[in-house]
């Protein structure tokens, strides 16, 4: 579990809006999050905040969390909402405090993190009943798309470590490059 990071020297790549709303349009997102105006979020895995930026008018904070500071250097020149703070740290060991967030979100980064420190830590962070939404590749893709297939995971293998972490699994589907997972802390 947990793999290699996005190359920054890449990262124009993550602003092409028709490429990445193909496997996750913003409506999508929302809809999966249900955000509340009153809510403190976190992105983990924020990248340049391209999904940040759509879920920050939704919200009342946003933790734009990137282990990577070009990452970070790339938003700022694009233009970090007021709402949104960014975090540079893994997701294994974040800054955040105990019960501090009402939701997490991950677009197509769960791969590059997922260990059982990472999963301890969201549930951590998470209030009870705290919503934690995870899209990324399948291991059932092409691989035309996004990491190697040998470093993805299935919605199934991924539910079944959330619920070994405290988790209720509310909503799962299966895409043909792409999995959603939709999962509320107890």
């Amino acid at each position: 579990m947990g793999h290699h990071t996005f190359d920054a020297d890449r990262a124009d790549k993550l602003e092409e809006a028709q490429r990445r709303y193909r496997f996750l349009s913003a409506e999508e997102l929302l809809w999966a999050l249900s955000p509340d105006r009153d809510e403190t979020v976190a992105d983990l895995g924020s990248g340049t905040g391209f999904y940040t930026d759509d879920v920050a008018p939704t919200v009342d904070h946003v933790y734009a969390v990137d282990i990577q500071d070009a990452m970070h250097d790339y938003y700022r020149e694009k233009g970090v909402p007021e709402n949104v703070d960014l975090v540079t740290s893994g997701v294994d060991d974040l800054p955040l405090d105990t019960d501090s967030l009402d939701a997490a979100f991950s677009t197509m980064t769960y791969h590059e993190f997922a260990t059982e420190q990472a999963l301890s830590e969201i549930s951590r962070v998470l209030t009870s009943q705290g919503t934690f939404v995870i899209v990324d590749w399948t291991s059932s893709g092409s691989g035309n798309h996004g990491p190697p297939v040998d470093e993805r995971f299935s919605a199934a293998e991924v539910a079944n470590v959330l619920r070994q972490h405290g988790f209720d699994i509310e909503f799962q589907a299966e895409r043909p490059e792409t999995f959603l997972l939709i999962g509320r802390t107890e």
